[in-house]
This record gives structure tokens, C-alpha cells and sequence, in this order.
């Protein structure tokens, strides 16, 4: 049934995705597009699409399947400029990592008995870094999949055909897929990837701060250092739309970490510090 796929982005996760289906036996076209042309470039040498797109916009209106891998923002902004264009036997989909307004936008814009049908999606899995030569075919196995599809959706037929056969595909993956509402997924998020992250960025600065000019001090912190700090290598490119999509949930997320740290700094004496290590250590056994 899926002849076409576009991938409008090939990073990291969008050149991954067209490796992962290649790996899993999908045999139908994939054209890529990309903002930088070396992305493209990159994502076409490792043989992640078939072909280049020189246009976006053109590349979706011939798919049949078209996966947005770009920047929320930049998501946003293609789901209005597809809105229009798209066909009722299109499916549009996306991996942003932030899905309130993405889900909102799809019920204004899409799902509708005349218009594209979208899937709002958004896979765990990634790396500290981006770019399409970090794409790998096993990036989305054993991961989950989330999705924040509206269960009052009007779409067509053969969108909803679509909706049903790209799932299918991202089982084929080697991913498990979690159906969620978009307020709870932000949420969650925010908690489980968002506050980590934003943790490591404010750890690597605070220590480029202390202990940039003493290289010798990185080396004595050793494999804490490294793992604690790992996220800190992520851009801000990368993280820019998830702050400003998500605010709230981060904000919320990380007042409660700056209390713990807090009581932790009053507790450094006290018997409440082996508390908190065994709650912690509760945390990690079972995970």
C-alpha cells in the first residue's frame, strides 16, 4: 500500500528512520530533504533515501507517507503550508518532542473528511549529538514510540489505512508503540528527558566555569564525569523548541530538582542523606 515516503530532515532521527526501514524490509521509494544540502548528501551516501528532494513542499505532495524531522517550530510551520496541499489519502507524521501544540494544530489543521490525515508521534530514543552521519538502523529498536492521535479523528479511508500501516512499520522497527495524551506526554517528558537534560547542560556549564582552564581535573573525575555530563554535548538548536514548547512542565520539573538539591545541601550531616540515597538507589533497581 505505501509506495512513497518523504523525510523532510535528515538528521539524526530522519535518517535513522529511513535506515531503520530499509533494515526492516520496507522496499518502496524514500526521498529526503533536508535545510543543509551535506545533510541530504550524507543521509543519500549511507543509503537512508533513494533521492535527493530539491523542494519540500513538493517532495510531501507526491508521498504517501511524509515524515516531518525537523525542529518543532519548523514542524509547526510545514503543517500549515501542507495543510492545503495534501490529499485526503495522504498521511502526514512527525517525531517532535513536544506535543501539545503539534496535536492541536493536527485538529485544526488535518484529520478532517477533505483534508491529509496526521499522526502525532514522537519516538525515546536519540543521541547527545544530531546530524544525519550519527543515523543508525537500530536507533528505534527495543525503544517506545509514543503517540498522541486524537480517538475523534474523521479521516478517510485510506488515511486511516495509512495511519494503520505506518504503525505497522514502526513495530517492523523493533520499537513498541504507547498511545498517550498529548498534556500527560509533555508532562512526562518533561520529567524523564527534558529535566536530564537540562540538569547535564547546567552541570557542564557550571563546571566549564570552575574547571575549564584545569584539564587535568576532567581527568580525575573519570566515568561520573563522563556520564553525568554526556547530555551536556547536545546543541541548543536541538533543545531551543522544546523549551519554548514546554515551558511550563521544564519549569515545574526543575523548581522541584533545585528542592531537592536543597534539602540534600541541609542534609549533609544528617540521616535524612541516607534516605534519600536509598530512595534513589529504589529509583534505579527499577529501572
Amino acid at each position: 500500500m505505501i509506495q512513497r515516503i518523504a523525510i523532510l530532515g535528515t538528521g539524526l532521527l530522519g535518517t535513522s528512520v529511513g535506515l531503520a526501514l530499509r533494515a526492516s524490509g520496507f522496499s518502496g521509494s524514500i526521498s529526503g530533504w533536508n535545510r543543509s544540502k551535506a545533510g541530504a548528501e550524507q543521509a543519500l551516501a549511507m543509503r537512508a533515501i533513494d533521492s535527493i528532494a530539491l523542494d519540500a513542499i513538493e517532495a510531501a505532495r507526491q508521498a504517501d507517507i511524509t515524515l516531518l524531522a525537523v525542529p518543532i517550530y519548523a514542524t509547526l510551520d510545514l503543517m500549515e503550508q501542507l495543510s492545503t496541499i495534501l490529499t485526503p489519502s495522504q498521511l502526514l507524521t512527525d517525531v517532535g518532542s513536544t506535543k501539545g501544540q503539534i496535536t492541536a494544530a493536527a485538529a485544526r489543521l488535518y484529520n478532517k473528511p477533505d483534508r491529509a490525515a496526521f499522526l502525532p508521534g514522537h519516538p525515546m530514543a536519540g543521541k547527545e549529538r544530531g546530524g544525519a552521519e550519527l543515523g543508525d538502523a537500530n536507533l528505534f529498536r527495543n525503544a517506545v514510540w509514543l503517540f498522541t492521535d486524537d480517538p475523534s479523528a474523521q479521516r478517510s479511508a485510506t488515511g486511516a489505512a495509512l495511519v494503520q500501516a505506518w504503525r505497522e512499520l514502526i513495530v517492523q522497527m523493533g520499537s513498541r508503540t504507547i498511545d498517550i495524551d498529548p498534556a500527560r506526554h509533555d508532562e512526562m517528558v518533561a520529567w524523564v528527558s527534558h529535566l536530564p537534560q537540562f540538569t547535564a547542560t547546567a552541570l557542564s556549564a557550571l563546571l566549564e566555569e570552575e574547571v575549564g582552564d584545569a584539564p587535568e581535573l576532567k581527568d580525575v573525575g573519570g566515568r561520573a564525569l563522563r556520564e553525568m555530563t554526556r547530555l551536556g554535548a547536545s546543541p541548543f538548536s536541538m533543545w531551543r523548541d522544546i523549551a519554548a514548547t514546554n515551558t511550563a512542565a521544564i519549569e515545574k520539573a526543575l523548581l522541584a530538582l533545585e528542592q531537592r538539591l536543597t534539602y540534600l545541601r541541609e542534609n549533609l550531616r544528617e540521616p535524612a542523606l541516607r534516605q534519600e540515597f536509598e530512595q534513589a538507589n529504589k529509583f534505579r533497581s527499577g529501572s
